[in-house]
């Protein structure tokens, strides 16, 4: 078993556990066909820290969709601060999710007869709540939405496109925001603009973020990245800089695994 410890810079902000895993294991399969994509990971994430996990092929995503409930777990638990998910109802995780939890994906995960700006508010109208105007104005102008929220998807490119996922996941501040390369479908511009709003958003509000990224520089944005290898977590990199995640990258080969 592996165990991490995440900390990281914001001390001015509780250190409880924002999301965590115990020996948390993924099995695909039966038999001869049996693939373990996760095995025994524990791993903690303190509120208000920015975490991402690395690199390619190795696990990351589907541990980040168990810690997020969008996938069943095999063995082991894994919990969204004090909330087990493991044996929780469908009703009560659904409620988890949209309540408590953000989620920025590859894919835009838009409805195409919405607009702009009610994509960005729909998981606020679902649970019956108002957005907070000033946070959602802030939002929109950081991820560059202001001239184009009246627009459905179909009238936005597919950085813009990525760009309403992102507010969207923020808008309603939730208790963490799940992110799975964030900003894949954006300019080296705007993507550096929208990482350093995620970061602002942990050190200054208490935000907490767990994001997978392939992407080095993506990664220098982080207090803390984990790399995942063979199925386990096999290194924890405080302040990682594009230069670092580099060179630590050159450990592993093409499926993930440590050579």
């Amino acid at each position: 078993m592996t165990t991490i410890h995440f900390g990281g810079p914001s001390a001015s902000y509780a250190t409880a556990v924002a999301a965590h895993t115990t020996e948390l294991t993924k099995v695909y399969g039966e038999g001869d066909t049996q693939v373990v994509a996760l095995d025994a990971v524990s791993v903690e994430f303190h509120q208000a820290r920015f975490a991402v996990m690395g690199p390619s092929g190795s696990g990351k995503s589907t541990l980040m969709h168990c810690m997020a409930g969008l996938d069943t777990i095999s063995g082991g638990s894994a919990r969204v601060g004090d909330t087990e998910l493991t044996g929780l109802k469908d009703k009560k995780l659904t409620q988890l999710r949209r309540d408590k939890i953000g989620f920025i994906f590859q894919a835009f995960n838009r409805l195409p007869t919405l607009s702009a700006l009610e994509n960005i508010t729909l998981p606020m109208a679902i649970a019956g709540r108002k957005p907070d105007r000033a946070w959602l104005d802030r939002v929109v102008a950081t991820v560059g939405l202001s001239g184009r929220l009246k627009h459905r998807p179909s009238q936005l490119s597919g950085g813009q496109q990525q760009r309403v996922a992102v507010a969207r996941a923020l808008a309603s501040r939730p208790e963490i925001i799940f992110a799975d390369e964030p900003t894949g479908n954006l300019d080296s511009g705007s993507g550096a603009e929208v990482l350093g709003f995620l970061r602002d958003s942990v050190r200054e509000l208490g935000q907490s973020v767990l994001m997978v990224t392939h992407d080095p520089v993506a990664a220098s944005y982080a207090d803390r990245l984990v790399f995942l290898a063979d199925d386990r977590i096999v290194d924890d990199m405080p302040d990682p800089t594009t230069g670092k995640v580099l060179e630590r990258m050159k450990g592993f080969d093409a499926k993930g695994r440590t050579s």
